[in-house]
């Protein structure tokens, strides 16, 4: 508890920038102490100056005043901010006063000289940086004290040597205790700078390694999607000849009373083919996506067409659970540079995903365009008041093979691809997908995407009420 206090005393003087990182704030918290507990050291010095003839001169009070201006030293380091100007204004104070006190005070004799070496320790411990500047100021004050000598012919004797052998043994203790608590922090200061070293070539490889993991993972996430191109390929090819002969089977056995049954079995092999083949188109589009293979190819696109074109697909899967579908083009819209067939697909699967979580309900397609300081976008709405998404489904809704809820795939069907794909080709197209959902009321996804007009629109569009 007391070397808490004692700390938290310490690093009131301390700028807080320093009390980062280790190394700092041991470096900063030596400092402050060696200043705190200096100028006690050299008071033992010039306790015993006191008791000689010398106490009664200027020269000793200058001393005396010298060795206290060393408690302000923290002071200035929370003031300034940095180590820098404490460290040099500390420096120069301590050649400063060894000179002074050994030229009056015994020459060298004195008891004040071994504090010059602290002070050449001092400045290579805490200004290795600005080294120059330290040994410049030094010779400075060296200079001025061989000036001095010169011209004085001789030290003043204003102490007899005899009467400082006691002075001498308090101050060569107090430099090597002084000496030992630099020692100390270099010590472990060394010792913090090899952990950090190390811990820095520890991180190094696992950086390496996490590299490593990375482009492993890269590698295999490329093979995989040229896997998934080649073999949706593969797979298209039989399932195609499958829909094929079961449609030329139809037409044959269309015209015969007898083989309603046989009619039967082939629309199911029909759909069940038609469905396989719509799974692997999207897995198809999701690796060539992922593989940078599928490019956008933009043409003149009439938008009344196209809503038509997707409305007229989507209806069979609308009217299965009884929905009904209404098309609503508030203003014309003409034509535009889309790609379109990821905007075909893209609203076949919100129109399908709204047909399909929604039973005796209404889905409500809305088709607008608007401008912005950012251009001209095209807004697509798909609304239905179907059993919606909670929110944590909401935050998963577009993840690859993922469903709303855990229990969709087995009550609804489906990959959880659809909205995956989807939000790839709005972002592909520079364009957003969101949505809106509440569980039990319904859900609303909204499409937009920048649009370029080709020609000024046609007659306007009106609003479409299709029962399906």
């Amino acid at each position: 508890m007391m070397h808490k206090q004692f700390y938290r005393a310490i690093d009131w003087f301390i700028p807080a920038a320093m009390l980062q990182g280790d190394s700092d704030r041991l470096m900063a918290r030596t400092f402050v102490m060696l200043h705190l507990a200096g100028p006690l050291m050299g008071h033992s010095v010039t306790f015993f100056l006191a008791r000689t003839p010398a106490g009664e001169t200027w020269q000793f009070w200058v001393t005396e005043a010298m060795v206290a201006g060393f408690l302000a030293i923290p002071v200035l380091l929370k003031a300034s901010g940095s180590m820098r100007l404490p460290a040099m204004t500390s420096v120069q104070m301590l050649v400063g006063l060894s000179l002074f006190g050994s030229f009056y005070f015994g020459g060298i004799s004195s008891p004040l000289l071994p504090w010059f070496l602290i002070a050449m320790v001092l400045g290579f411990f805490y200004l290795s940086e600005s080294i120059k500047l330290v040994l410049t100021g030094i010779a400075m004050q060296l200079a001025a004290f061989f000036v001095m000598r010169l011209a004085y012919g001789q030290f003043p004797t204003l102490i007899d040597a005899r009467d400082l052998h006691l002075a001498n043994t308090f101050s060569i203790l107090a430099a090597l205790a002084y000496m030992t608590i630099l020692s100390l922090f270099y010590e472990t200061v060394l010792r913090i700078s090899l952990s950090l070293e190390q811990e820095t070539i520890d991180q190094r490889s696992k950086l390496t390694l996490v590299r490593a993991a990375m482009e492993a993972a890269e590698l295999a996430s490329k093979r995989k999607s040229i896997f998934l191109a080649k073999m949706s390929h593969e797979l298209r090819t039989p399932l195609n000849a499958v829909i094929g002969y079961a449609e030329m089977l139809r037409e044959n056995f269309e015209d015969r009373a007898d083989a309603s049954r046989k009619m039967q079995d082939l629309d199911r092999i029909h759909a069940a083919g038609r469905h396989l083949l719509a799974l692997v188109n999207t897995v198809l589009d999701l690796s060539s996506i992922e593989s940078n293979r599928l490019e956008l190819s933009t043409e003149a696109v009439d938008v009344a067409s196209l809503v038509t074109e997707v409305t007229a697909t989507a209806s069979p899967l609308i009217a299965k659970r009884d929905n009904r579908l209404i098309v609503n083009i508030p203003q014309p819209l003409g034509t535009m540079e889309l790609d379109p067939l990821k905007v075909r697909q893209s609203l076949l699967n919100l129109l399908s995903n709204a047909a399909k979580f929604t039973t005796k309900g209404t889905i409500m397609l809305t088709v607008l365009s608007r401008t912005t300081d950012r251009g001209e976008w095209m807004t697509l709405e798909v609304t239905d008041n179907g059993i919606g998404m909670s929110p944590e489904g909401l935050r998963r809704i577009f993840e690859d093979f993922s469903q709303a809820e855990n229990d969709t795939a087995s009550k609804f069907g489906g990959t959880g691809l659809g909205l995956a794909l989807t939000r790839r080709f709005c972002r592909m197209m520079g364009g957003t997908i969101d949505v809106r959902s509440e569980r039990g009321v319904g859900t609303s996804f909204t499409i937009e995407i920048p649009i370029v007009r080709v020609q000024a629109p046609a007659a306007a569009g009106l609003p479409l009420d299709i029962a399906a």
